[in-house]
């Protein structure tokens, strides 16, 4: 090799950045102690800027296209480096090519729930998850705030700073938002759009635009969720006294299989009866409050449940009522012999003799013989 060749050799003509990643935010011109040859071809691809420094200064900053450098093109460097009618020797400086194609699909999420106090629930934590994309803006402003003068910086040097930034405003704007946490769900486009328009300012000064944000999804608390679900599973059973009459009957065949049982499983009928009885005429009472015409077309209440006297171990015992009765019958502590009385009786009798009571003692066996 020649001393000519060897010395061409040192020479940059062409300047170019042929970008084969995804995630490189600044790339330096290599062999940086080279010059650059007078009248060198300049090459600058779409999506990207290139910036010149001389010295630690930035100079001339150059977009799209292809330029051929001279002192007409490259004014602050001229200036910078004194060339006042020109230059025609090569000349040292650095090249930044800076990428502002669009970087998108940027995670972010909440660390810690966010306080919000709400109409519906009151105070209320929320963590919400989403994504974004930014592009640089601003290649100067860009290169001097965050990039500096590495040969390569990229887009995970800064992912944990922009996330933190994209999470701390997110607090803020949806708490001024004043959306309701149950309308959040069908707001996520207009939130999502609300937050980037307060929060483009805080990239301004990096050289930054965050082009948008979407938010995936906002969650409440496990169990605000469980009441949540206890609410829309009482709104699909709806009629509750009916609801309950219809579990009553469908647990007569089981008690029926149990014969042992059935005295606790009759009361426990009585009691769900009685329940959908005073939950009905509950609901029918505020049906005629609201609607009074509709009062005529509604049964008369139910008879109030009959309460009978015993005589339990030798006193006056009650009242009580057949449910009570059912239970003691159970327990063995009532039998067909006990004797009782109700309103309207003209004295005190057997229980197995009173026909509201007889069939308590359907499934009881009657007392042994006595022994000859």
């Amino acid at each position: 090799m020649g001393l000519w060749d060897s010395i061409k050799g040192q020479l940059i003509d062409i300047i170019e950045w042929n970008d084969d990643t995804k995630d490189t935010m600044v790339w330096r011109f290599p062999r940086r102690d080279n010059e650059i040859k007078n009248g060198a071809k300049l090459i600058v691809r779409e999506s990207q800027t290139a910036a010149f420094v001389n010295e630690g200064q930035l100079a001339d900053v150059f977009h799209p296209g292809t330029v051929t450098l001279q002192t007409q093109n490259m004014p602050i460097l001229a200036d910078l480096k004194g060339w006042k009618y020109g230059f025609n020797s090569p000349f040292k400086a650095e090249v930044y090519f800076v990428s502002t194609r669009v970087f998108s699909d940027r995670k972010f999420g909440t660390k810690n729930p966010i306080m919000m106090r709400d109409a519906e629930f009151g105070m209320v934590r929320l963590r919400a998850f989403g994504n974004y994309s930014i592009r640089i803006s601003d290649a100067a402003t860009f290169v001097k705030q965050i990039a500096g003068t590495g040969a390569r910086f990229t887009l995970e040097d800064l992912e944990e700073q922009l996330r933190d930034m994209v999470s701390s405003r997110f607090a803020d704007a949806l708490g001024q938002s004043k959306i309701p946490a149950l309308d959040l769900a069908g707001s996520y486009e207009q939130l999502g759009q609300y937050i980037a328009t307060k929060m483009a300012t805080d990239f301004q000064p990096y050289g930054l635009t965050l082009v948008n944000l979407f938010v995936e999804n906002i969650s409440l608390p496990p169990e605000v969720e469980a009441a949540m679900d206890k609410r829309t599973s009482m709104g699909v059973i709806g009629n509750l006294a009916a609801y309950t009459q219809y579990q009553t009957a469908e647990s007569i065949p089981d008690a029926a299989k149990n014969p042992g049982g059935l005295a606790g499983s009759a009361a426990g009928m009585v009691m769900g009866i009685n329940m959908a009885n005073t939950m009905g005429a509950g609901m029918a009472a505020g049906v005629n409050a609201v609607n009074p015409s509709s009062a005529s077309a509604a049964p008369p209440p139910l008879p109030k449940a009959v309460s009978f006297f015993a005589s339990l171990n030798g006193q006056q015992a009650g009242p009580f009522e057949v449910v009570a009765l059912t239970e003691k019958v159970a327990a063995g502590q009532f039998s067909r012999d006990t004797l009782v009385w109700k309103q309207g009786m003209a004295t005190w009798t057997a229980a197995g003799a009173v026909p509201e009571l007889k069939s308590l003692f359907d499934n009881v066996p009657p007392p042994l013989p006595a022994q000859g």
